[in-house]
């Protein structure tokens, strides 16, 4: 393994799921590393750093959502990913407001959790260097004209229709939760159903057929996620 592989940790209780995700990640070429409980995923950041975490939340010794909260409250930025059960949207919604980059459910599949993985990864780098053009697929959007085409279409937004696009775009290919979405383009207090209407909305004008969206995708329980760009 060389050394300029990008280092992951993962933690989770189950050995099958680490030997899972070891020999899966590291056919991927990425460097794993393990922890089987909070404490020790504890002590493996401080001694060696991590790129990205992969963050079961049902650990034996502490809470996942409280070992996430705790590396945020230290300041701690690298990326993480939170394994979860299918059935636990309030976990995952929890998870993210806490400051995960994404989820994958279990059981999940090796190239699904990659693909999340390269996303969250290639969004640190966008955050640190955004681009004034956005383009996924047939959609651009100017973020310094605030222009949006679809296959070379100019189409007209309204402001609010704008603000979310923006803000998904600048999020792209990363779940956002409802209430991240309301608290960016309405303030803390907006109803749900607001935003509900508005991406109903944007859908009319940005999809092929808005039923069967291919740009924003609703992530059920959760909120919706914007294809990563090109």
């Amino acid at each position: 393994m060389t050394g300029s592989a990008v280092k992951i940790l993962v933690v989770d209780d189950e050995p099958p799921i680490r030997k899972l995700l070891r020999v899966g990640l590291t056919a991927q070429g990425y460097e794993v590393h393990e922890a089987p409980n909070a404490s020790a995923a504890r002590q493996s950041v401080a001694d060696d750093m991590p790129d990205l975490i992969v963050l079961d939340l049902g650990l034996p010794d502490k809470s996942g959502h409280d070992l996430l909260q705790d590396w945020r409250d230290e300041g701690l930025s690298m990326p993480v990913v939170i394994l979860s059960s299918r059935t636990d949207e309030a976990g995952i919604v929890k998870a993210l407001e806490s400051g995960a980059d994404d989820y994958v459910t279990k059981p999940f599949g090796i190239n699904e959790l990659g693909a999340r993985i390269r996303v969250a990864l290639r969004h640190r780098l966008q955050q640190q260097g955004e681009k004034a053009i956005f383009q996924t697929g047939g959609l651009s959007i100017d973020l310094v004209k605030r222009i949006v085409k679809v296959d070379g279409n100019e189409i007209k937004l309204s402001p609010k229709e704008y603000d979310i696009l923006r803000v998904l775009a600048q999020h792209a290919g990363k779940v956002l939760t409802h209430q991240f979405l309301l608290k960016q383009v309405w303030g803390p207090a907006a109803d749900v159903q607001y935003l509900r209407v508005y991406v109903r909305q944007l859908r009319q004008k940005v999809e092929q057929i808005p039923d069967q969206p291919h740009y924003i995708t609703t992530e059920t329980g959760v909120g919706y996620r914007l294809r990563e760009p090109d």
